[in-house]
């Protein structure tokens, strides 16, 4: 199996979901930038440290500090054998950058057309109360707009409306797709088609992967 992998793909396109299907097949973290910023900021690292002054100021963290996160990320001991990062890179900079930091032996694009994501998308409702997700179409509440877990009110996400969406996936156009070519450009693309169910992708991908 390819050591280091980065996984890349538009809103909706189930990455997360996908990575926490495989990952125990290869003994490797998945590690989502997300993640890892929330822990750095608890943990006080140098790096944390910078990104919260930026944060505290509503700016964005800038790239040499992401990058610097990450840097310490894949330098830890559960990384020896290799990572699976999600989220990371967000544009050809940061891609560039990553590649000065450690080798990426394959990067998997997870493709589904802009329909499968407003569907994914535009369907997710949240609980205002405990946070419990679900899905109009795929994880429906027993009862409409109602929590099973808790009773609360189920609520549409701003960034979950569909001119959000589109945003979004805009953005996404504009400054993701571009690290694609150039990992396609060193030769370590990996194409899967995303829009069919969480576990027929994870089965694309374990192929793709060996």
């Amino acid at each position: 199996m390819a050591k280091n992998v980065v996984f890349l793909g538009p809103q909706g396109s189930g990455k997360g979901t996908v990575i926490g299907k495989i990952k125990d097949n290869y003994g490797v973290p998945h590690i989502s930038t997300g993640d890892m910023f929330r822990e750095a900021l608890r943990e006080g690292t140098e790096f944390g440290k910078k990104a919260q002054e930026y944060m505290n100021r509503g700016e964005l963290v800038p790239d040499d500090v992401t990058c610097g996160m990450v840097r310490e990320r894949v330098a830890r001991d559960d990384c020896a054998a290799g990572f699976m990062l999600d989220g990371f890179p967000r544009n050809l900079s940061q891609a560039e950058a990553l590649t000065q930091i450690t080798d990426i032996h394959a990067a998997i694009l997870i493709d589904v057309p802009e329909a499968v994501s407003m569907e994914r998308l535009g369907g997710r409702r949240q609980c205002r109360d405990c946070g419990t997700i679900f899905h109009l179409k795929f994880v429906p509440p027993k009862k409409e707009g109602v929590c099973d877990r808790c009773g609360g009110e189920l609520y549409q996400r701003d960034d979950d409306k569909p001119e959000a969406i589109r945003e979004r996936l805009a953005i996404y156009r504009s400054e993701t797709m571009p690290i694609a070519d150039y990992y396609d450009r060193i030769g370590v693309l990996l194409t899967v088609d995303g829009s069919g169910t969480p576990d027929e992708v994870a089965a694309q991908v374990k192929k793709k992967l060996g």
